[in-house]
């Protein structure tokens, strides 16, 4: 399988950033990491060895990026605001250098976007932001809305509220958008959404499938048995999903 490790110093991030690219051709696919995790953890965990063979038959290359959440969404030593900002760089990151980098590796066809856990957050905030870029979105026991405290996992900004926190919490900006042309290229996506039935994330995904039908935004929701929140399901959900 073919591999690449990518890093250059990002201005927008004032800091060297990382990511590996996997396979030789095919359709591009933005892979965003779990919870504070690294762009290698994936293949550490063995979820990309699980689509070694589809990757090496040319079906898909697979960019896993670097997360940058323990100085955004964790940061506990800046303010609120100061969190959403950097998460805001790291959004500039991604739109400006790691996208046109998929784009010419891909012939400039639209691109795929994915992640698990926390990386489903990233991956869903994303799409439906920007929906004119990506065909397909898949997340994988995710959380939509990191201002709700669910069970141990607190609020991120604690009960702080702002303009851009709003407009990167896909449950809280999806159900107000009424630009049309906007809705119809986030229709035209496909969308798997996939959970695990105790996982503590399940109302909050069924809440977020059924405010996509809400928008007329036609969705695959699967719902896993057990916790299903673990690498030993994300090795089988991507097999399937992606």
């Amino acid at each position: 399988m073919k591999r690449e490790y990518h890093k250059w110093y990002s201005d927008r991030m004032q800091r060297e950033m990382e990511l590996l690219v996997f396979g030789h051709s095919g359709r591009a696919i933005l892979f965003f990491p779990t919870r504070m995790a690294r762009f290698f953890d994936y293949e550490n965990w063995g979820i990309v060895d699980a689509l070694r063979e589809r990757i090496n038959n040319g079906e898909f290359q697979l960019f896993c990026v670097d997360s940058v959440d323990n100085e955004s969404f964790y940061n506990n030593n800046i303010h609120p605001a100061d969190r959403i900002r950097r998460h805001l760089q790291y959004e500039q990151y991604i739109l400006k250098e790691v996208v046109p980098l998929m784009q010419s590796r891909s012939g400039g066809s639209q691109l795929q976007v994915a992640g698990c856990s926390m990386g489903a957050y990233h991956a869903a905030n994303f799409a439906l932001k920007y929906p004119q870029l990506f065909k397909r979105l898949v997340c994988m026991s995710g959380r939509y809305d990191l201002t709700q405290k669910i069970e141990d996992f607190r609020d991120l900004f604690d009960s702080y509220h702002n303009e851009d926190i709003y407009f990167n919490m896909p449950q809280q900006f999806l159900p107000n958008i009424s630009d049309c042309t906007l809705l119809n290229s986030i229709r035209a996506m496909e969308i798997i959404v996939a959970i695990g039935e105790t996982d503590p994330f399940i109302n909050d995904n069924r809440y977020f499938n059924q405010m996509l039908w809400a928008k007329g935004v036609a969705n695959q929701f699967y719902v896993w048995s057990g916790f299903a929140h673990r690498p030993r399901y994300w090795r089988q959900m991507v097999a399937l999903y992606l």
